[in-house]
């Protein structure tokens, strides 16, 4: 019995993701067909034109929007952060950092804070795990 290699495929939703694009910004071709894994990774390896320019400009999805102004996605979204933003818009929204930014900025870091604390934590208790085991 021979085993047939079918080639690997995702919608191109799933596609975009993982390029880190709004899909609905990538050209019609794109959106319509289906991804292979081999078609992904020549596109993340040798970016054509229109890719290198969505990631420069945008506009961008919101995890990539949250990523560049230092917020979490429900932090957009109590923002009021509702589209994909264009570069150019994230950058004015920086400069003129409303007080919802500096607010979730600010939760953001403590989120991160207190997610470094508890990594630190659970590697001392692995190390006195460790140490009363030997």
């Amino acid at each position: 019995m021979t085993s047939h290699k079918t080639t690997q495929t995702m919608k191109p939703a799933t596609a975009a993701k993982k390029l880190g694009v709004y899909l609905e910004a990538t050209p019609a071709e794109f959106q319509e067909g289906v991804v292979t894994r081999s078609e992904l990774n020549a596109l993340q390896a040798e970016p054509p034109q229109w890719l290198q320019e969505l990631r420069r400009n945008g506009p961008h999805p919101r995890p990539v929007v949250a990523s560049k102004l230092g917020v979490s996605i429900a932090g957009l979204a109590r923002g009021g952060v509702t589209e994909a933003l264009t570069t150019e818009q994230i950058d004015a929204l920086k400069q003129e950092n409303p007080e919802w930014l500096q607010k979730e900025r600010a939760t953001q870091a403590e989120v991160r804070k207190e997610a470094v604390r508890i990594k630190e934590k659970h590697a001392e208790q692995a190390e006195r795990l460790q140490q009363s085991g030997s």
